[in-house]
């Protein structure tokens, strides 16, 4: 428990942000198994469609702080490569 008014701000703030950060880590690997179930499946533009999706949402998370911004690039950059294998 906190003791003083700034310490129990300080817990509040820390609790909204982790569920925030939570909730994006959450949506980033929901994006992600989608896309990669679409490449398995061999759906073409299905994933082309879901690529676009978790470009967007790996960003998102990159511009909150929930993820490295080259975390972030090196995850798009893997996904677009399996991206281009099902294309070949």
């Amino acid at each position: 428990m906190a003791n003083t008014k700034s310490a129990a701000k300080r817990a509040r703030q820390i609790k909204r942000r982790s569920l925030n950060n939570s909730r994006a880590g959450s949506q980033v690997k929901s994006a992600k198994r989608k896309l990669r179930d679409l490449i398995k499946a061999g759906d073409k533009t299905g994933a082309a469609e879901a690529y676009k999706e978790v470009s967007s949402v790996l960003d998102r998370a990159a511009k909150r702080g929930v993820l490295h911004k080259n975390n972030a690039s090196r995850n798009k950059s893997r996904l677009r490569k399996a991206l281009k294998g099902l294309a070949a």
